[in-house]
């Protein structure tokens, strides 16, 4: 589809099945010729050692996740929560305290390993961070711990036990409030990210104004893995920020796909979809695959794609992006 947008006719894609690492190894080195690009592979076990081609003169654009592939002829092409992390602290002024709640996962401790140093090039400062199990056996006391339930609890208690004191219509009108609320709203933190995903995040958020975190009060904040409209219908949810692209910048392809293929058109889709633009743009300028190197090196050179403005950084792909804000099944774009 995305040669048939691009109006490409002069083009060859040779596609190659492989079960195991030695079938790709021989696959690869059947095809080593100067200038050849690479395609693939989708999982980071196979991309761990395709450094090792690098000297015949070949680049590799691999889907991997997996960030210590990326180096000499490796690209990588996904969707990075660093990249999409820094954005979004960076979008925070210097009157943000942001809480972090993360997943004991692989995903969770990839944000938290990171978050210090994104935080310190952020106007905001981290002010507390809390974990859970990954079968979420513990997520409320987590919750509890980070929001300090029990403190604000008791807190507010010893001030509706002063107001039951007195007598004076202001006291008691006081009073009267206060027993609308389980806690005070004295959070330490004005913005709280959840770093989750899936199923996960739709079972977390909901505890959080469960014990008055109110999401009226602290900002509920996600990365990329909030675009999408399973999370925007979430009564918890409504107002909370991520960052990413307007749906608008893909709606064309989502629904011609829809019509030529009568499928729904897959959320990482757009990554090949880029990447063929970028390729077809590489090769339009016949440079020599040095130069084409040199080329993905300059973080200053950005290339058009429906998911953003892109560039490479450390042989990993970045992107410009907006700010999104959840509301009544939708996002829309708020910087």
């Amino acid at each position: 589809m995305g040669i048939y947008n691009l109006g490409i006719s002069d083009v060859v894609i040779q596609i190659e099945f492989f079960e195991n690492e030695n079938e790709l190894k021989k696959i690869i080195e059947k095809n080593l010729l100067p200038g050849r690009i690479f395609l693939g592979p989708i999982q980071s076990k196979y991309a761990k050692f395709l450094e090792n081609y690098c000297s015949d003169e070949v680049i590799f654009f691999s889907y991997s996740s997996k960030s210590s592939l990326a180096k000499d002829c490796v690209y990588l092409i996904n969707f990075f929560p660093q990249n999409e992390l820094s954005q979004l602290m960076l979008y925070l002024d210097d009157d943000a305290r942001v809480a972090l709640l993360y997943p004991e996962n692989e995903y969770g401790y990839l944000i938290n390993s990171f978050i210090d140093d994104i935080i310190f090039q952020s106007p905001a400062i981290l002010v507390n961070r809390s974990s859970y199990k990954k079968d979420l056996s513990n997520v409320r006391e987590s919750i509890k711990e980070l929001g300090k339930y029990e403190l604000r609890k008791y807190e507010l208690n010893r001030q509706k036990q002063i107001l039951s004191s007195k007598q004076d219509e202001k006291s008691k009108k006081r009073l009267k409030k206060l027993e609308r609320f389980k806690t005070t709203s004295d959070y330490d933190f004005t913005h709280i990210l959840i770093a989750d995903y899936g199923l996960n995040l739709l079972q977390v958020a909901p505890l959080l104004p469960f014990y008055d975190i109110d999401p009226n009060i602290v900002k509920f904040m996600g990365t990329g893995v909030m675009d999408d409209k399973t999370f925007f219908y979430e009564p918890s949810l409504q107002g909370a920020i991520f960052p990413g692209i307007p749906e608008t910048r893909r709606i064309n392809l989502i629904n011609n796909y829809k019509e030529i293929y009568d499928e729904d058109f897959l959320r990482i889709s757009t990554l090949p979809y880029d990447l063929i633009g970028l390729i077809n743009f590489i090769y339009s300028k016949e440079n020599k695959i040095s130069d084409v190197i040199q080329l993905l090196n300059n973080p200053n050179k950005k290339f058009n794609g429906v998911d953003g403005n892109f560039y490479f950084k450390n042989n990993m792909i970045e992107r410009d992006l907006n700010i999104l804000k959840i509301n009544n099944g939708n996002s829309f774009v708020i910087n």
